[in-house]
């Protein structure tokens, strides 16, 4: 032991990767357990930048071993194209560094059309996936239609699956949705090749992790996504097809409790989502700008994987105690404190309205939101600029006190605070660790 886990406590975008990338530095393996490559997760390395969607940000640090689990859904031609694209900026990806469980399933062409198409055929009641097939991924793999990625060990075997699942995927599609299908002959063929390719990478993910933890080794496991889109937890139907949570971390990795030792939930300190689906504090005009910013900057409120604008709004404290009850959070990090330099005043959702009544826990699960209308507590903001803050002591009293507010809204203490996109731009509150 111990096995550290980030959780992202918000709807996604929280900044996941860059606190894997800073506590990476502390550990010997680096596990991601569940989604596929809808996530997104940026790294700043001194004017270096990583954008990674299925290879652990731990990669960045040179001593760490990077784990694909299990509860992941693995488009090979995405891999491939982040192992080249990394490899050319200097990181070793190599077999010995990168694992992949042979549990993780396959995306196939068929389940970008799928998704695409379902979407679609929602109208104004659209998800507001990604379309990159995660969706039916997940549902091949509940309906036990699905390929996994240890089939690859048998190249040949592996086309022929991959040849019939697109034949009944093309049956599906050219005769419900009158959609022609990708050419199972030719994606039968390039799979073949991308297993030739990836076959060195597998591995008994959850077997290295046990026997790690056994060996007193520090294992991290690196989040995707977020609790509010946890797939029975989240804001359903608005969530995606995974669990994002503590519970789907241990799922998806194979194995137990046991050691765990920290769960940190990393939440901004505003509130964004990308997609459709319900928002209480949303934000709209100037106020949604300044907390979005323009998208000249790399690191404004636009989507990693999508490039989509980000909604905004003020953070839900609400929310926020939902996730630590849902994860046992044991400490939280909070991202992006300098963005509210200069913003006044600053206002905390603390508890919701509805049929005038007042809540400060949801009496429902997160898919009731819609009704409630936030309550907000305000305080006076900072003018102060932060990113040169080191230490707590250097923080202004009035973002201390934003800090402060977050802790007794929570009972949770924040432990890590970035103040910018650097590496070196976190806080740690030591003397709490």
């Amino acid at each position: 032991m111990p096995l550290d886990i980030i959780i992202g406590a918000q709807w996604g975008d929280e900044g996941k990767g860059r606190l894997t990338d800073l506590l990476a530095s502390e550990s010997d393996l680096v596990a991601r357990f569940s989604g596929g490559d809808n996530a997104g997760h940026t790294v700043a390395v001194g004017a270096q930048q990583f954008r990674l969607h299925l290879v652990p940000s731990g990669i960045i640090q040179p001593h760490t071993i990077c784990l694909l689990g299990s509860g992941m859904v693995i488009n090979p031609v995405t891999l491939l194209a982040e192992i080249e694209h990394l490899n050319r900026l200097g990181l070793d990806i190599s077999p010995a560094r990168l694992k992949l469980s042979g549990a993780a399933h396959i995306t196939i062409p068929a389940h970008i059309e799928l998704d695409g198409i379902e979407d679609r055929l929602r109208g104004g009641q659209g998800l507001g996936t990604t379309r990159r097939g995660i969706g039916p991924s997940y549902t091949d793999k509940a309906s036990r239609h699905g390929i996994r990625a240890g089939d690859m060990r048998d190249p040949s075997s592996f086309s022929d699956k991959i040849r019939a699942r697109m034949h009944a995927s093309a049956h599906l599609l050219e005769s419900l949705y009158g959609h022609p299908c990708p050419d199972p002959e030719k994606t039968a063929a390039e799979y073949g090749e991308y297993a030739e390719r990836l076959r060195p990478y597998l591995a008994d993910v959850g077997g290295l992790i046990g026997r790690a933890l056994e060996d007193d080794k520090r294992v991290l496991a690196e989040g995707a996504q977020g609790t509010l889109l946890d797939l029975d937890h989240g804001t359903y139907p608005y969530v995606t097809s995974s669990s994002p949570t503590t519970a789907g971390a241990l799922q998806g990795l194979g194995v137990g409790p046991r050691h765990i030792r920290r769960i940190i939930g990393v939440t901004k300190a505003f509130q964004t989502r990308v997609g459709e689906g319900p928002f209480p504090t949303e934000v709209f005009g100037e106020d949604a700008v300044r907390l979005r910013g323009t998208g000249d900057n790399p690191w404004d409120e636009f989507g990693t994987t999508t490039g989509r604008p980000r909604r905004c709004g003020w953070l839900d404290a609400v929310l926020l105690r939902y996730a630590v009850r849902v994860n046992s959070f044991t400490e939280l990090a909070i991202t992006k404190l300098d963005i509210l330099s200069a913003v006044q005043p600053l206002l905390i959702c603390g508890s919701y309205a509805a049929e005038g009544q007042q809540f400060r826990d949801l009496p429902d699960t997160a898919a009731s939101v819609e009704r409630f209308t936030p309550v907000y507590e305000e305080q006076i903001g900072w003018n102060d600029n932060i990113w040169d803050a080191h230490f707590w002591g250097d923080l202004p009293p009035a973002a201390q006190q934003y800090i402060h507010q977050i802790e007794q809204l929570t009972g949770i203490k924040v432990k890590l605070i970035s103040v910018g996109p650097e590496r070196e731009q976190v806080i740690r509150r030591e003397s709490l660790v």
